[in-house]
């Protein structure tokens, strides 16, 4: 699954540990996720939508669509 979390991140100056922090991970989740090693969990995806206060779906892209 594509996405497009690390430049959401860059955008807000926000380093992987700043964006692990605010959603309850780990930074190596964050890591795995924005190089595509990991999808997360729905409520993960949600939680992340809000801190960027933007869809799901305008993070996450179906590589199948």
């Amino acid at each position: 699954m594509k996405n497009r979390l690390k430049v959401l991140r860059a955008e807000r100056n926000w380093s992987q540990g700043e964006l692990a922090e605010r959603l309850q991970v780990s930074r190596q989740s964050v890591n795995a996720i924005e190089t595509g090693k990991y999808d997360p969990s729905l409520p993960l995806a949600f939680k992340i939508a809000r801190v960027f206060g933007l869809t799901i779906e305008a993070i996450f892209e179906d590589e199948a669509a």
